[in-house]
């Protein structure tokens, strides 16, 4: 079969491999329908190995380079594996990739997304941008039939901003800022919206993504030059810049809370004494639940309160994905946004 693997630093390939083998306990086998290129492909190419284990097999998967890219995908389960009784053969799943040791301290306080051993499909063990994938069976949520295969792709990026927001405590009524107008960030848009905030604000450089979370119902969007200081109770970062991080400190009142999701290697400067003196609030957030967050996100989409299609901005089959998906988005990401790979042309 076809797969699209990360052999080393700009070093991706679409190889052709074997089928993945039986389902183990606990797993079933997923015929891939969708799986979209995230920022962290693109960061794997261009800077990698970041999370890709390369000298050692990853502890938990045991695995190393090469592997299969691919952490947000849907499909069909054609393969059950011992002991799995809650799919059969035929359903239509949306896939959460984490995959966690369950006995860590983490693990038994369900912080998972903290695991000490922590590991996804697609980065520590074959992924979706392939024609088959196996994946634990507790991590795939069944697709309702509002749910397309194409946006049931797209509820790990949503799963992402609906954990930032559980992080900041969105209260029923409040005013937020979204810094950043990635796939991620329209995400946060509309799921922030559908819990209840009174007012949502893009802040982002690029009219077009300005102009796309207007349509997805922000209350407006502006350039970071035009961002009114001190409104916001709650702001979500993005972006993964710097200067954006500022930013999003500056957007809210005395006592706002600001949470991260983008992801930079680089430190930024930042005067300690705009949160004391403000006593505004920091806070990271990583990934997601697959019991909370993730199924969040699929019953969003089930029932239309996120509008999943609204952020693809491409189609790509599996045989162009290298040039038309991962490139693309690495050399021209103003014009692209989320991009869907499909094993079939």
């Amino acid at each position: 079969m076809l797969a699209l693997r990360w052999h080393g630093r700009e070093d991706v390939r679409l190889d052709e491999i074997d089928p993945p083998p039986p389902p183990g306990p606990g797993e079933v086998q997923i015929d891939v329908a969708w799986c979209g290129i995230c920022g962290t492909d693109v960061e794997e190419y261009r800077a990698g190995p970041i999370f890709v284990p390369v000298d050692e097999p990853n502890p938990l998967t045991g695995r190393k380079a090469p592997l299969t890219l691919g952490h947000e995908f849907s499909g069909r389960v054609v393969e059950i594996g011992p002991g799995v009784d809650a799919l059969r053969v035929g359903d239509r799943v949306a896939v959460d990739t984490l995959i966690f040791c369950g006995s860590c301290y983490w693990c038994q306080r369900h912080q998972v997304s903290l695991c000490d051993r922590l590991a996804a499909l697609g980065l520590m063990a074959d992924g979706g941008l392939a024609e088959k994938c196996n994946a634990p069976a507790y991590s795939c949520v069944l697709a309702p039939d509002t749910v397309s295969d194409e946006a049931a792709a797209l509820a790990e990026t949503l799963a992402v901003a609906i954990r930032a927001l559980r992080r900041g405590r969105l209260r029923i009524g409040e005013r937020v800022v979204v810094v950043g107008g990635g796939a991620v960030g329209q995400m946060a848009v509309q799921a922030a919206l559908a819990g209840g905030a009174a007012s949502v604000t893009l802040v982002e450089p690029m009219e077009g993504r300005r102009n796309l979370a207007l349509t997805s119902g922000a209350t407006s969007a502006v350039t970071p030059e035009d961002l009114p200081p001190g409104q916001a109770d709650l702001a979500v970062e993005c972006s993964g810049n710097g200067a954006a991080v500022a930013e999003a400190v500056q957007a809210v009142r005395k006592g706002g809370r600001v949470v991260l999701v983008g992801i930079s290697g680089k430190p930024i400067a930042l005067n300690p004494l705009t949160l004391v003196a403000t006593e505004k609030e920091m806070i990271g957030s990583l990934s997601h639940v697959y019991d909370e967050d993730f199924r969040a996100a699929v019953a969003l989409l089930g029932r239309e309160a996120v509008i999943g299609d609204l952020i693809v901005s491409d189609r790509v089959p599996l045989a162009r994905a290298l040039e038309d998906g991962l490139l693309a988005l690495l050399r021209n990401p103003e014009d692209h946004l989320k991009i869907l790979i499909s094993p079939r042309d």
